[in-house]
């Protein structure tokens, strides 16, 4: 028997599967060829969602949709006021259906109860910064041009902007873009992802009884071929926003180079905790198990790697395992339960495949490496995973895992440690631990990523920007960066009275 710590499948009713459709210019809508496509819990193997499948038509609607509600200034011209008291009204909506949209969010992604909700008040959070945010929109004068002039810059909406959602944080995501575009004047055409729909749909219902003007938001459901291929590529469209993995963010960019839109990208992550030998090791530890499964490792924060200093290593790899044993595994709907499911059985093998790649390259599994049967469920889970003795030049060390797996490696010198940290060709964030803040502060100047967390892991506030460097993406989300992500900036030059000289001299 595994010597880890299970919670079996409650004997819990499911609901029957929730019918969604696409919200265009104001109408829930069927697609056209009345295509439609299901959604099985990852946890517990039965069909939980039927949705609209998009196409083509339905997302150029969409975009026609949003296009014409920036344009008429139903949304772009009102006042300040106005966005940020329909964004806080949203937010209290959200708070109101937090256990409805968490318990949805646990059936189609699979993470467990406690941290959906969690989640969903984060949400409800960021739609309320945002909505304080709306209020300050504002941009510059100079008067210091010369006795006849005045330079006024304006800060606009960038105007129809396509939001583009994962499936590991889907509600989450979503409110790290939308409430900022919204803030700022923009219209939006939003798609989630097909593994995860519904709780953007429940959204979007807040957003009509909050009283948006109809058309300033709309969703389409289906795969990003042909609905985000179409999102990011027509004209009509300003900006696009996504997160995801770093090889469809590339694959945006060059989609949306020949109409030259703005383009922010949140991709993967390979982010390293450096652990110095004066570290508060009971701290470290619970955190690099914490960054490790939470969210069963599907994370762009997740803290795969560690780079421990090699006279404390073994301590290190040690405890980790031990405290690994404890950490709750199983039936997402269980209040105990710390980490559910794998998103697919498609993902679950690709995990699998980085462990065995690792093994046969060398490296020892210490805890995990494989497939976890929970009792009473048939859904797809992995064990907790410590592989030590990983190298650099190992593809697990390199690339983004997105499971339950801990890479262990090893430094001797400051040197060394930055130069591990900043060997991926990522850039998302990276932590260090030691009570010697001038190590800390070394490490964090030196490190190439878009957040350094030091003696912590994973803290997050929506005053403070996120975003990475490199192959981690491009922008920035949330604090007041998000917001200057959707607004454009416009210079206006005034003469004040007649006082321009003429160019040409008439007689």
């Amino acid at each position: 028997m595994l010597d880890l710590t299970l919670v079996a499948a409650r004997d819990t009713a499911l609901p029957e599967p929730a019918e969604i459709r696409h919200l265009i210019g104001g109408a829930w809508r069927g697609s056209a060829d009345g295509a439609t496509f299901e959604r099985r819990s990852p946890a517990h193997d039965v069909v939980v969602t039927r949705a609209a499948k998009g196409g083509a038509a339905e997302a150029e609607a969409a975009i026609a949709a949003a296009r014409e509600a920036f344009d008429d200034g139903r949304w772009s011209e009102v006042s300040g006021k106005e966005r940020a008291g329909l964004l806080l009204r949203v937010a209290d909506l959200i708070d109101r259906e937090r256990e409805r949209i968490a318990r949805v969010e646990v059936l189609e992604s699979g993470k467990p109860i406690s941290q959906a909700r969690a989640e969903i008040e984060g949400a409800a959070d960021l739609w309320r910064y945002a909505a304080a945010l709306a209020r300050t929109v504002a941009g510059d004068s100079h008067n210091s041009l010369g006795r006849d002039m005045l330079g006024v810059v304006l800060k606009e909406p960038i105007g129809v902007a396509s939001i583009i959602t994962p499936w590991n944080f889907p509600f989450l995501i979503v409110s790290q873009k939308l409430p900022f575009a919204l803030a700022a004047g923009c219209t939006a055409v939003v798609k989630p992802s097909e593994m995860t729909p519904t709780t953007t749909i429940i959204l979007g219902e807040l957003l009509i009884e909050a009283g948006l003007p109809a058309g300033v938001v709309n969703i389409v459901l289906g795969y990003g071929d042909p609905v985000g291929a179409v999102m990011t590529t027509d004209p009509r469209v300003d900006m696009v926003t996504f997160t995801g993995s770093t090889a469809v963010g590339k694959a945006i960019v060059a989609a949306a180079a020949p109409t030259l839109k703005k383009v922010s990208l949140e991709l993967g992550g390979k982010n390293p905790q450096v652990i110095f030998p004066d570290a508060d090791l009971d701290s470290a530890v619970d955190a690099i198990v914490f960054g490790v499964y939470f969210n069963a490792g599907e994370c762009c924060n997740s803290g795969s790697r560690i780079i421990v200093h090699a006279d404390i290593a073994e301590t290190v790899t040690e405890r980790v395992v031990a405290l690994s044993r404890k950490v709750a595994f199983g039936d997402p709907l269980d209040e105990a339960t710390k980490v559910g499911a794998i998103v697919s059985p498609e993902h679950q093998a690709k995990i699998d495949a980085y462990v065995r790649g690792a093994v046969a390259a060398g490296a020892t599994v210490r805890l995990g490496g494989a497939a976890l049967d929970v009792p009473g469920l048939g859904g797809q889970f992995y064990q907790p995973t410590v592989v030590a003795g990983v190298t650099p030049d190992m593809a697990i060390a390199r690339e983004e895992v997105f499971g339950p797996v801990l890479s262990v490696l090893t430094f001797r010198t400051m040197e060394e440690a930055i130069g591990l940290a900043n060997a991926a060709s990522y850039g998302l964030s990276a932590g260090v631990w030691s009570e010697n803040v001038h190590t800390c502060l070394a490490f964090a100047r030196a490190a190439r990523a878009g957040t350094v967390w030091t003696n912590t892991w994973m803290d997050g506030f929506a005053e403070m920007p996120f975003g990475g460097v490199r192959e981690s993406g491009q922008g920035r989300e949330l604090g007041r960066y998000g917001l200057e992500e959707f607004l454009e900036v416009k210079t206006v030059q005034m003469r004040i009275g007649r006082t321009r000289a003429p160019w040409v001299t008439t007689r």
